[in-house]
């Protein structure tokens, strides 16, 4: 579809931005017309994003950001600095490896997934949505969760972390809802990307619309929430976007 100008004039912090889902959607804003700030841990990935996006006649800036840490969100806002927002999209998390299971994961590993998903996204949601009130902006913010928030999926830092998060963005459209402030999540279905390895799966006959899912079929959805065009009576809710998998059970038990 034809950009149509939603975000014409405004501006978006997305996090993640460096690869598959924030970028695709950092890539989708700035297409409409929004300024987006690019904020993920890698650096070289990240200057691609800013490319294809300033090759497109968007505009971009690049930060370079490691929310993993336990401080990582407050650095992230400095480098934000007085740049008002009107979006925040929290699409970070650290990559996923198919060995780090109940039995493995270390104390570390599941204090990143910790740190960048629900530590960031809370405090960065929470300041940002802060400032946006302050200055009368009637902000939307997104959180990119995961399915396994509700369902176990053999890594439990990884779903313990989006069960966090979803209940970040419940807790602040609570919050900030009396001042205009949306704020909603997409859990996506199986996406290759982030460390997730469809190869590893047998996904025959087990999605309803008979493909993976892309990056790109993210953006959209995420456009729609994030317009109060489209979205401007939804929030506290999350999106599932995954072409019908969670019809179906296709996680092997960790003893199958």
């Amino acid at each position: 579809m034809a950009p149509i100008g939603l975000f014409t004039g405004q501006s978006a912090l997305v996090t993640g931005s460096a690869s598959n889902i924030g970028r695709a959607i950092a890539e989708a804003l700035a297409a409409e017309g929004a300024k987006v700030l690019l904020a993920d841990v890698d650096a070289e990935r990240n200057a691609a994003t800013l490319a294809a996006i300033t090759a497109a006649g968007g505009k971009a800036e690049a930060i370079a950001t490691d929310l993993s840490t336990p401080d990582g969100w407050r650095d992230l806002l400095d480098r934000v600095g007085n740049t008002p927002l009107d979006m925040f999209v929290h699409s970070a998390c650290p990559p996923r490896k198919e060995v780090d299971d109940a039995a493995a994961v270390s104390e570390a590993t599941w204090d990143a997934f910790q740190n960048v998903n629900v530590r960031s996204g809370y405090f960065l949601g929470r300041e940002i949505a802060s400032t946006m009130q302050a200055r009368g902006t009637k902000g939307r913010l997104l959180f990119i969760t995961s399915l396994h928030a509700e369902t176990p999926r053999n890594l439990p830092h990884y779903s313990a972390a989006k069960a966090g998060q979803t209940m970040v963005v419940r807790e602040l459209a609570r919050h900030f809802g009396p001042a205009g402030i949306r704020v909603n999540a997409i859990a996506p279905g199986a996406v290759p990307g982030g460390g997730f390895n469809a190869a590893a799966y047998d996904f025959s006959g087990k999605i309803a619309l008979g493909r993976l899912g892309t990056a790109a079929d993210l953006a959209g959805p995420a456009l729609a929430l994030l317009s109060d065009r489209f979205a401007g009576y939804v929030t506290g809710t999350t999106l599932v976007v995954d072409g019908g998998i969670d019809l179906f059970n296709w996680i092997k038990p960790p003893w199958g």
